[in-house]
């Protein structure tokens, strides 16, 4: 690999929230909380959001990485230290039980499950939730957009969960003028 060379773009693998009832997780492990979720879009100018399970939501970041591919697919990345900077806001009745993010280019929805196909489920239905709740789409219409809008990232393949991201530009969803719906 003489030569090689890697472009840096830093990311939290670790953002999570007390998992619901009284359990107990290992920081390796995701679920609707969040946790080792290691997506690489978890950078800078990203906001997420969690569900809230507990007093005090318990907030937990770290596993800084200065580069990742998409799936974490050795269980390494080129892990680093980090120092970061964030806010944490209350947001009331925004919570579809799993983790959903966003940033200047996309609305996220990142499904994680015990299996690719049960992640990828999450992150639809997701996704759909938040196109009626936000953009007020019915199942139909927000169908047709996420059959030629979606796109899909495989988060993590190597914990104890499986992750999938579903994601739909923001200009598309530009296009959804106040003329369209209510």
């Amino acid at each position: 690999l003489k030569g090689f060379t890697v472009v840096l773009q830093p990311m939290l693998g670790c953002v999570a929230v007390a998992p619901p009832r009284e359990a107990s997780v290992r920081t390796t492990d995701s679920g609707r909380f969040g946790g080792n979720m290691d997506y690489n879009q978890i950078r800078e100018g990203t906001t997420i959001y969690l569900p809230v399970y507990h007093p005090g939501a318990l907030l937990f970041l770290g596993d800084g990485h200065a580069a990742q591919g998409d799936g974490e697919l050795t269980g390494d990345a080129l892990e680093t230290s980090m120092d970061f900077e964030f806010t944490v806001d209350l947001i009331r009745d925004r919570n579809f039980g799993h983790p959903l993010a966003e940033n200047s280019e996309f609305l996220i929805s990142i499904g994680i499950g015990g299996s690719l196909d049960q992640a990828l489920q999450q992150a639809t239905s997701g996704m759909v939730r938040w196109l009626d709740r936000d953009y007020k789409l019915t199942s139909s219409e927000a169908a047709m957009l996420l059959g030629f809008a979606v796109k899909y990232d495989v988060v993590d393949l190597v914990g104890t969960q499986v992750s999938v991201a579903a994601k739909v530009p923001k200009s598309v969803l530009a296009q959804l003028t106040s003329g369209d719906k209510p």
